[in-house]
């Protein structure tokens, strides 16, 4: 099967929900327009990776009242699931007939309490319905200042009529066992969700696609200086350059053997796109398969030799 993908790097309009949604649809009208029927945006693009936590002065500062206001703009502008925001781009898959693979910070309302911030992925059929939801298991460093942990049981691909279809967010890559069991699933193409595609982002997404024997749209997002809270201080040079790139793009698709199949791109808002064909997938297979005759469960299995 010959499919096309991209991978949508571009910046939204930060910490504003409702602005960066309709961006997204026009986002997605284009790159179905180029003839992708899997469309794929960066990590929490709605409504944008909170890069201030590591470009920015003291955010880390105990009761400091500018970054409460920063987190409760980002609360304010998060994603609820089920909710209006997921109706829009279930409405936008199955209006252009694609796959789309969503990243947003995801806001907890049902439960007990107030619940939390999740930084999550969400998969939508072309016919709109909701496929997949699976939230970062452990938030990377200073991440831990505004998300919650995820738990496994998203851990695996789904099917779609363009083949099954998993998912990563960020260091998520560098944690052998959540890749593996990813594999185990059987993954034809696999999104990896990034701020940036910088050089090892790079590398582990390439490995993934290696390891994986699968495809990877390895997805990276645009951010100038300019567009960092208004109630920060950028730190360094960035604070007398708006025009500076914070986050600058990088995005890739990777074959099953891990070569390059478009991208890198840098710098600017694009569509990057490739048609792949899944029958690269079991020639690959030939060499080396993680979840196949490189298994060895007489070693690795329960009842190995450990």
């Amino acid at each position: 099967m010959r499919i096309t993908v991209a991978a949508v790097q571009a910046a939204p309009v930060y910490l504003n929900l409702a602005a960066s949604l309709a961006k997204a649809e026009t986002l997605i009208g284009q790159a179905a327009a180029q003839g992708a029927q899997l469309v794929v945006f960066p990590e929490t693009w709605l409504p944008g990776y909170p890069a201030w936590l590591d470009c920015c002065r003291d955010v880390n500062l105990w009761d400091s009242a500018p970054v409460k206001q920063v987190y409760r703009r980002l609360a304010e502008n998060s994603v609820v699931v089920p909710g209006p925001e997921t109706e829009a781009l279930a409405a936008a898959a199955r209006a252009h007939g694609v796959v789309l693979n969503m990243s947003v910070h995801e806001r907890v309302l049902v439960g007990p309490g107030r619940g939390t911030l999740y930084n999550s992925m969400l998969t939508f059929g072309p016919d709109g319905a909701l496929l997949h939801h699976h939230r970062k298991l452990m938030p990377t460093y200073t991440e831990r200042l505004v998300w919650g942990q995820g738990d496994g049981r998203s851990l695996h691909a789904v099917d779609t009529p363009i083949g099954r279809v998993g998912g990563l967010i960020c260091w998520e890559h560098w944690m052998p066992q959540a890749r593996h069991v990813l594999h185990t699933s059987g993954e034809d193409i696999h999104v990896a969700a990034w701020p940036q595609v910088k050089e090892m982002n790079l590398v582990a997404s390439r490995h993934y696609a290696f390891e994986g024997r699968c495809f990877v749209v390895a997805c990276g997002a645009i951010m100038h200086a300019r567009d960092l809270p208004a109630e920060l201080e950028p730190a360094g040079a960035l604070r007398d350059n708006p025009d500076a790139l914070v986050l600058n793009g990088g995005s890739v698709i990777i074959g099953p053997d891990g070569a390059i199949l478009a991208g890198p791109v840098y710098d600017v808002e694009t569509i990057l796109t490739a048609e792949i064909d899944l029958a690269r997938i079991p020639e690959e297979q030939m060499a080396m398969d993680v979840t196949g005759h490189y298994a060895r469960p007489d070693v690795f299995g329960p009842t190995g030799p450990h």
